[in-house]
């Protein structure tokens, strides 16, 4: 399996597993402070570099915090794979990730 294959792999394996997390913040609605918690805790894996936005690759309600226009934070989207709201995935993993409605992007489509 090539690198990039592999990292692709680990990243959908990754998404799959986080994503659990954000469709609990959604169905427990989450209070004020737990969302800027959430938002905390995204700004800070951003700075890492170790992780990277990936647009239209999150399940309705898998998203995480600062999507998009007609989204607030983590869990808040409304549909499958939309193109405001990211996830979090491994940094050089977004772009080959592929989803019924295309690829993932780095920015918002």
């Amino acid at each position: 399996m090539t690198t990039t294959l592999t990292k692709a792999v680990f990243a959908s394996a990754l998404v799959t597993a986080f994503g659990g997390v954000s469709a609990y913040a959604e169905t427990m609605k989450m209070s004020d402070a737990d969302m800027m918690k959430a938002q905390e805790m995204t700004k800070t894996q951003l700075k890492t570099g170790k992780f990277e936005q990936c647009f239209g690759v999150a399940l309705k309600g898998q998203n995480d915090c600062f999507a998009g226009a007609g989204t607030s934070c983590a869990g808040s989207s409304t549909e499958d794979y939309a193109t405001n709201a990211f996830k979090l995935v491994p940094t050089g993993t977004c772009v080959g990730m592929m989803t019924p409605k295309g690829h993932g992007s780095l920015t918002s489509m």
